[in-house]
C-alpha cells in the first residue's frame, strides 16, 4: 500500500453509515454503450455510479441492462430522478426504481427550467420530505444555497449535492464561497454535482473541503473517456490530500524561498 493509499484509508468518505474510499462519483449517461460505462467506472476508481432510471435501463431485466455489466455488490448503484419536473414525477420515479431493484438510495433531481436544467428547490424539497418518510436515503441535487442546504438536512436528507455550474456546461466552479458556506452550514456530506469539464476542475473544488464530487458529461464527451477517468481519479485524490495538508498563506509580496538568516549581503 502506498503512502497516499494509507492516508485515504484513514480518511474515509461516509454517507448514511456506508463508507467509501473513493470521493469521486460518476454518472452513467451519454456513454456509447454499457461496456464503455463499465470500463470508465473501473478506470475512475469510483464506487458509486448514478443512473437516470428514465434514460438508462436498470429496471427491465428483459432488455439490455446496466446491471448486467456492473456488479451491485461491488458498486453502489444510485438511481437518479433526472428528467423529472415535479415532485410527483420524481416520487413516482423513485418508487418505481426501488420496486424494480430493491435499492432505497435515490439521487433526487427536480428540474425547474428546461434551458438551464437548474433545480426547482421547492419541488425538490417537497419530494425529499416525502421520500425520507418512505425510507429512502435521499441525496438531492440543489443550488449552491446554504439556507436551502440546511432545509434539506433538516428534512432528513443523507447529503446535499450543490452544483458547481449548470449540468453539462463544463464551466467548472463558479462560486467557491457558497460551497464554503454550505460546508459550514450542514453536517451531512456535501457532494458537488454538475459543471465539471475536466480533471483540472476537480482539485480547486476538493480543496474547499467538500466531501466528494460527481461528474458525467466531462467523462462521456472526453476524446478518451478512459484516460479522463484516470485523470479524474488522481485529481480527486490530489485535491483531497491538498485540503488535508493545508495550503500556504496567500501573500501580496514575494518571500524568499531560502532562509536569509546568517547570510551576509549588501543592501
Amino acid at each position: 500500500m502506498t503512502d497516499w493509499e494509507k492516508l485515504l484509508e484513514e480518511d474515509p468518505f461516509e454517507i448514511a453509515g456506508r463508507r467509501f474510499r473513493s470521493r469521486l462519483i460518476i454518472g452513467s449517461g451519454k456513454f456509447k454503450d454499457f461496456q464503455q460505462t463499465k470500463e470508465v467506472l473501473e478506470a475512475s476508481g469510483a464506487e458509486i455510479i448514478t443512473v437516470a432510471v428514465r434514460r438508462v435501463n436498470i429496471t427491465d431485466p428483459t432488455k439490455e441492462n446496466l446491471l448486467d455489466y456492473i456488479d451491485p455488490k461491488k458498486y453502489l448503484i444510485l438511481p437518479n430522478t433526472a428528467g423529472c419536473y415535479t415532485a410527483e414525477e420524481a416520487i413516482k420515479t423513485a418508487m418505481m426504481a426501488r420496486e424494480a431493484t430493491g435499492i432505497n438510495w435515490i439521487k433526487l433531481e427536480v428540474i425547474g427550467d428546461r434551458k438551464t436544467l437548474l433545480p426547482d428547490m421547492e419541488e425538490t424539497l417537497k419530494a425529499a420530505k416525502f421520500l425520507v418518510k418512505e425510507g429512502f436515503i435521499v441525496l438531492p441535487y440543489v443550488f449552491d444555497d446554504p439556507v436551502y442546504a440546511r432545509k434539506f438536512e433538516d428534512a432528513g436528507c443523507a447529503a446535499v449535492m450543490p452544483l458547481a455550474s449548470p449540468i453539462g456546461s463544463g464551466l467548472g466552479l463558479q462560486n467557491p464561497y457558497n460551497l464554503i458556506f454550505i460546508k459550514e452550514a450542514v453536517s451531512v456530506p456535501v457532494i458537488v454535482d454538475a459543471g465539471i469539464g475536466s480533471a483540472t476542475d476537480i482539485p480547486p473544488v476538493m480543496e474547499l473541503g467538500v466531501d466528494a464530487i460527481l461528474t458525467n458529461t466531462a467523462l462521456a464527451e472526453a476524446k478518451d473517456p478512459i484516460k479522463m477517468a484516470v485523470a479524474m481519479k488522481y485529481a480527486t485524490i490530489a485535491g483531497r490530500l491538498a485540503y488535508l495538508a493545508g495550503r500556504m498563506e496567500r501573500r501580496m509580496y514575494a518571500v524568499p524561498s531560502s532562509p536569509l538568516k546568517g547570510v551576509p549581503f549588501k543592501s
